[in-house]
């Protein structure tokens, strides 16, 4: 490094919390685009997913990890796994928190494991722009008071507001190090697999109830063409024939809106054009079929 250049940092900072706490919104929000899938749904991230942004002289790379809840099913236990696994490969650790939802049993479970590991970590209290001021001051002195955090940001990471101090806090607090990616990259994970992930994302839009908890996208092909262009096929596995109806839908209206929607969002984001090709097929129990898990890089065994 020449004497006159800035001191460059970069590190990874793992976003943990409750399903639905906002950790994939402030993950696309850092890197500038779409890296990780968002739902209204609870648990719609499945696996750690890299966010990586420049802030400063500083790159910083979010885990943006799956939600942590009470496991019932081996997938579940696979993502909270997985969850903890960022915790582990992080340089700073952050709670984020849905200030709305407030100080739940779900998030007081992650808390009280932060200190029986005694796991240093920053607090971030997200959705400010929809809680009251003051009631944003006594969420945080209720969770500061269960387990002393090293630092507390209110933010929203909707609109924007506070997310620089948090931002700037992290790009000084991350380890002294040559940037790990290059300077244009917002994520790790191959295109092919965002864009089953962006699938994914529209059957949680689209379909009602418990489906889309019981399916899962795996991409089968992303080839570049002469022209530019990419075909990409897609397959869709759900467990039981009724599913497989219901995801087609009347006359295959719903799998052509489903599969419309992701490629156009797929378009705007990759700003290519976007041949998209969607399979249904039933895989019974495919939820305790290993070879589902390795591509996700999920723990089967969790």
């Amino acid at each position: 490094m020449e004497k006159n250049e800035p001191q460059t940092r970069a590190g990874f900072v793992s976003l943990i919390g409750a399903p639905n706490a906002g950790k994939s919104t402030i993950t696309n929000h850092f890197a500038g685009s779409k890296v990780s899938i968002v739902s209204p749904k609870a648990q719609t991230t499945r696996t750690t997913v890299k966010g990586i942004g420049i802030f400063e002289n500083t790159q910083i790379i979010f885990l943006d990890t799956p939600g942590i809840f009470k496991p019932k099913r081996r997938l579940d236990r696979a993502m909270v796994d997985s969850a903890w696994g960022g915790v582990k490969d992080a340089d700073i650790v952050a709670l984020v928190v849905d200030a709305k939802r407030g100080f739940d049993a779900e998030t007081k479970n992650i808390v009280q494991k932060l200190k029986d590991d005694n796991i240093k970590a920053l607090l971030v209290l997200n959705k400010a722009d929809i809680v009251k001021r003051q009631n944003l001051l006594t969420l945080s002195a209720e969770i500061n008071a269960f387990y002393d955090f090293e630092e507390t940001f209110m933010i929203s990471a909707l609109t924007g507001e506070g997310i620089d101090d948090f931002y700037a806090f992290l790009a000084t607090h991350l380890p002294v190090s040559p940037w790990f990616y290059p300077e244009e990259e917002m994520s790790d994970m191959p295109l092919k697999f965002l864009a089953a992930e962006i699938v994914r994302e529209k059957l949680f839009l689209y379909l009602h109830d418990e489906l889309p908890y019981a399916l899962t996208v795996e991409p089968e092909l992303w080839e570049r063409r002469q022209d530019n262009s990419v075909r990409a096929e897609m397959t869709i596995y759900v467990e039981r024939d009724n599913q497989k109806i219901i995801v087609l839908g009347k006359g295959g209206q719903m799998i052509k809106k489903i599969g419309q929607s992701a490629r156009q969002e797929l378009e705007e984001i990759l700003e290519d054009r976007i041949h998209l090709f969607l399979f249904v097929k039933v895989r019974e129990n495919w939820g305790n079929d290993p070879a589902r898990y390795s591509p996700w890089n999920l723990n089967y065994n969790a």
